[in-house]
């Protein structure tokens, strides 16, 4: 499932191809796709033709855009669930195999003339969701300074690139838990935007256990890790993401490479490269963690007791 920094390059496509044009129509070619606008076909598309996208804007795993021109601030969320694609398209290109819903845009100079939602295993989807204040009264999220969030996203907490985010709030977020470290990172309502991948990777940076528990995690313990979090996030970032098959894409279609840098994540039976460094031979395990796989280095991440 795409993360942070890869729904962060998607908001970016957005902000770039998409952000300042109206919708000048829709077209639903699978409602399963719509089916979290709970008001049907024909409202998704009245609210959403002739809106003018003002706005692309991202916290943790939540991509919305923001529209003018309607009676109640609302905002046009994008839930890339496990395959969800928003891809920008010339209308003459053929449809691609798995295309749910079409929006065809004001016309700019240079730029494709529609955003397309493909979608493969039909886990994510697009819906119009009400704007509601902040909690903090501060900015919704990346790509927009106005207090303003989906109320579907209302819930989730800021993430790690998130300016008003730092070292002390997650601190006293996790010690507000009484559970395992990987599976606090993994709450959306304590962190948003960590996902399996950069959940490991930022533990074995951080010389970490994500079996360690949260009452008894210090304050230098979580500032590392903070620390490895942003780092390995901004990274990922700067590689476009991380794509192990077709299904990840940005909004042009081109893949992400951050898994050739990967030093945890999907790595069982090879060499930890820390350990390499210095002199030692440890072979990174994989261990069964939440119907997933968790990936660590056995001699420089000690397992709890």
């Amino acid at each position: 499932m795409p993360e942070l920094p890869e729904v962060e390059v998607v908001r970016r496509g957005l902000d770039d191809w998409v952000v300042g044009r109206t919708v000048e129509a829709t077209q639903i070619l699978d409602p399963r796709s719509i089916r979290r606008h709970i008001a049907g076909i024909e409202d998704f598309g009245d609210q959403l033709v002739g809106s003018q996208i003002t706005a692309a804007v991202r916290r943790g795993k939540f991509l919305w855009m923001l529209l003018d021109n309607l009676t109640t601030p609302t905002a046009l969320v994008g839930h890339l669930g496990m395959s969800g694609q928003l891809l920008i398209e010339e209308s003459v290109e053929p449809d691609e195999k798995h295309l749910k819903v079409r929006f065809s845009l004001s016309p700019v100079t240079g730029k494709p003339r529609e955003l397309r939602f493909i979608d493969q295993r039909i886990f994510g989807g697009m819906f119009l969701s009400p704007l509601v204040p902040t909690k903090d009264g501060l900015a919704g999220g990346v790509g927009s300074g106005k207090p303003f969030i989906p109320e579907a996203a209302a819930h989730i907490a800021r993430d790690i690139l998130d300016p008003v985010s730092n070292a002390d709030s997650l601190y006293q977020a996790l010690r507000k838990r009484n559970t395992q470290l990987k599976r606090a990172l993994l709450d959306q309502e304590v962190i948003s935007g960590v996902g399996n991948i950069y959940a490991d990777e930022a533990l074995w940076q951080a010389k970490l256990h994500g079996l360690r528990s949260t009452k008894t995690i210090r304050r230098p313990d979580v500032e590392r890790l903070y620390a490895a979090l942003v780092d390995v996030m901004s990274r990922a970032l700067e590689a476009g993401g991380t794509s192990f098959d077709a299904l990840y894409v940005n909004v042009n279609g081109a893949s992400g490479y951050f898994d050739r840098s990967l030093n945890a994540y999907g790595r069982e039976g090879e060499a930890c490269h820390r350990c390499a460094g210095a002199g030692f031979v440890t072979l990174i395990r994989r261990d069964a963690f939440m119907g997933r796989s968790s990936y660590s280095c056995p001699r420089c991440q000690r397992k709890p007791r």
